[in-house]
């Protein structure tokens, strides 16, 4: 069996150090790289969305929740494929997704899939747990 992923032009292990690196520029808020991880048009949950599109909402993201951070949890890497399971951290100092900031930090699951096409992502889903989210900020700051 070969070592090289079916339609990503990569192997396994090129796909998974390729994820990891796109996790730690957003951990690292270097959107303006973004061009080196996603093609021009990415289909986002089946509606294609240019790749500026796409930087400015994860800016947004990162505008309302400045300390948002992504954590791997699991990584799964077959074929051109990848899955993703994370855990999502960070404070909203802003509205963020419709939910007004309460002072109360967030924890919540993301699972996240991709494909990779030449190298770069082309299709990419993602499955927050908003309702968590919701919880914890109507909780408000724990003491």
């Amino acid at each position: 069996m070969s070592s090289t992923a079916t339609g990503s032009g990569m192997s396994v292990e090129e796909l998974r150090d390729f994820y990891l690196r796109y996790v730690e520029l957003a951990n690292k808020r270097e959107f303006h790289r973004m061009a080196e991880f996603a093609h021009d048009e990415v289909i986002m949950g089946g509606t294609p969305v240019k790749r500026d599109d796409m930087v400015a909402e994860f800016s947004k993201h990162v505008e309302a929740v400045p300390d948002f951070h992504w954590e791997i949890q699991d990584l799964v890497v077959e074929g051109d494929r990848v899955a993703a399971r994370l855990v999502d951290t960070g404070t909203p100092v802003k509205e963020w997704n419709g939910l007004a900031p309460t002072g109360a930090s967030v924890s919540f699951a993301e699972t996240a899939f991709y494909q990779v096409r030449d190298g770069r992502f082309a299709s990419m889903w993602y499955l927050m747990d908003t309702d968590t989210v919701r919880r914890q900020l109507a909780a408000g700051p724990s003491r």
